[in-house]
C-alpha cells in the first residue's frame, strides 16, 4: 500500500488512460454501431448484407485477435504506421464493440412500432430522416439496458490493451505486482478502480432510463 501511495501519480495516470480509452472507444462504438444498425434495417440490400457480414465476423472473433491485427498485422501492410498506441487501442476496442452496439440498437429499432416509421414516410420523410428523427430516438430509449451492458463489457475489455504496451490500469497493476511482495492489496485497489468506472456507467444508464420514462 505504501508503494501505491508513494507512486499515486502513476496510478492516477493509469486511471486517466483507462478513462480515455473507455470514453473514446464508447463514443466511436456508439456512432459506428448505430450506422451499422441503420444499414441492417435499411432498404439497401448490399449495405444490409455488408453490415450483417461485419457483425457476424466480428462477434465471432476474439477481441485479442482484433488487437493483434491492429497492433501487429496492420502495420505490416502499411496501416496505422506511426499511430499512437492509445489511438490503436481505441480502434481495436471500437471495431469489436461496434458489432455488439449494432445488435443492441437494432433490438431497440425492432421494439419501435412499425406504424411510427410508416407515418413518417407518409408525410414525406426519407429513410435517413425517419431513422434520425423518429425511429432512433425511440430505439435508444428501448435499448438503454443492453447498451449499458455492452459499454460495461467494453470498459473491462480495455484491459487487453495492457498486453500491447498501454500502461492503463491493468498494465500498471502488473508493474506494481512485479515489484511488490503483496499482490493482494494491489489487486484490490485496481479492481476497485474498475468497479468505479463500471458503477458510473450503471448509474448513468439508470438515470437515463428514469429521465426518459418520466418524459413519456
Amino acid at each position: 500500500m505504501e508503494d501505491l501511495i508513494d507512486q499515486s501519480d502513476l496510478v492516477l495516470q493509469a486511471f486517466w488512460l483507462t478513462i480515455q480509452l473507455a470514453v473514446l472507444s464508447g463514443l466511436c462504438s456508439l456512432l459506428f454501431g448505430t450506422v451499422l444498425a441503420a444499414m441492417r434495417v435499411g432498404p439497401v440490400s448490399v449495405l444490409r448484407a455488408a453490415a450483417t457480414t461485419y457483425v457476424t465476423l466480428v462477434r465471432n472473433t476474439p477481441l485479442l485477435l482484433v488487437f493483434v491485427f491492429v497492433f501487429v498485422a496492420a502495420p505490416n501492410i502499411g496501416w496505422f504506421v506511426g499511430t499512437p498506441f492509445l489511438v490503436k487501442g481505441v480502434i481495436a476496442v471500437s471495431v469489436y464493440t461496434s458489432a455488439f452496439v449494432c445488435e443492441a440498437v437494432r433490438s431497440g429499432v425492432n421494439a419501435v412500432a412499425l406504424g411510427q416509421a410508416e407515418a413518417a414516410r407518409a408525410i414525406g420523410l426519407t429513410f435517413g430522416q425517419t431513422m434520425g428523427s423518429v425511429v432512433l430516438p425511440q430505439a435508444y430509449r428501448a435499448s438503454v439496458p443492453p447498451l449499458a451492458s455492452v459499454l460495461i463489457a467494453m470498459t473491462k475489455n480495455t484491459s487487453i490493451a495492457a498486453v500491447f504496451g498501454l500502461m492503463e490500469l491493468t498494465g500498471r497493476m502488473r508493474y506494481f505486482s512485479n515489484n511488490s511482495a503483496d499482490d493482494t492489496v494491489i489487486f484490490v485497489v485496481f479492481a476497485a478502480l474498475y468497479i468505479v468506472l463500471v458503477e458510473l456507467i450503471s448509474v448513468g444508464a439508470i438515470g437515463l432510463e428514469r429521465r426518459w420514462r418520466a418524459a413519456r
